[in-house]
């Protein structure tokens, strides 16, 4: 009904007929502040969503978040559906933190995914180092650049990832490496059309083994052939030699440390086993959060 009533009056342009519409639709105008705006509009010769601005009818991220949807880049605004408010990349895009995340998936991109890899695992060495925060971040600014994206919570031992995205506990990857689940068990996440998360499922008693099976790297196979970037977030090195098995499989781990936080000699031995279980080290990260 909004729109109609906005598709009516004399913008001044496919684009700015489009700004009044989306931010009709979101209940952001009415029809009459509409009129308004568009009065000094033309009386001024400005764009639509500076005299919306000017009048006080609309804040500044109201504006983003039109931009955001005509150039196909989704993300949330505070309060929007139930993710954490640490996802910096689904709340607050425009900020410093998530402006390094998109020159991190470049690197991610010209240095890995161009070479026609798939998959890549993210592994710190501690709990504390911020892992599965990284890798959900990073998740959600792949899937914004329209790549079909599917995030991977295998830590077995204390997953993370379905809480980061208000997921209940469900089956998930330990189910299917037991052959008690299939791929059904990977769920959209609805605020972000091209982000999928298979949660880590079932906590097993025995996470290694299963993540060691050959079952895992068929999987992995699978996985890659149904999505253009999938990525592992692993456990942490210190817990075990489950985030050796994850990484091989996967082929490819990116390593994060923290700020203050993870001694350089830690990395070190990280990245020599990595090494020798098979997974290429891409590079490695340091991070705030």
């Amino acid at each position: 009904m909004n729109s109609s009533v906005l598709s009516a009056l004399p913008l001044g342009s496919a684009a700015e007929s489009r700004m009044g519409a989306l931010l009709l639709d979101a209940g952001k105008l009415s029809p009459e502040d509409a009129e308004r705006v568009l009065r000094m509009q033309k009386d001024l010769g400005i764009r639509f969503g500076e005299a919306a601005l000017r009048l006080g009818l609309v804040s500044e991220e109201d504006i983003q978040q039109v931009l955001a949807r005509q150039f196909s880049y989704p993300y949330l605004q505070k309060g929007q559906a139930n993710l954490s408010p640490r996802l910096v990349a689904a709340y607050e895009p425009f900020s410093p933190q998530v402006e390094s995340l998109r020159a991190i998936r470049s690197q991610l991109m010209l240095r890995w995914f161009a070479r026609g890899r798939r998959a890549l695992a993210i592994c710190a060495v501690t709990p504390e180092d911020g892992c599965s925060l990284f890798a959900a971040n990073l998740a959600v600014v792949f899937s914004q650049l329209g790549e079909h994206t599917l995030l991977v919570d295998a830590n077995l031992r204390s997953p993370r990832q379905h809480d980061m995205f208000g997921m209940k506990p469900r089956q998930g990857l330990s189910d299917l490496l037991a052959g008690r689940a299939d791929l059904d068990v990977i769920a959209r996440v609805p605020a972000f059309l091209d982000l999928s998360l298979l949660p880590a499922g079932t906590l097993p008693p025995n996470p290694q083994e299963l993540l060691a099976r050959e079952g895992f790297r068929n999987l992995n196979t699978q996985l890659e052939s149904r999505y253009d970037v999938v990525l592992y977030d692993l456990p942490p090195f210190a817990a075990g030699a489950d985030a050796l098995a994850a990484a091989g499989r996967a082929g490819g781990v990116l390593l994060v440390a923290c700020k203050h936080r993870t001694h350089i000699a830690s990395i070190g031995r990280m990245a020599e086993q990595m090494a020798e279980s098979g997974a290429e080290v891409v590079g490695s990260v340091v991070v705030e959060f």
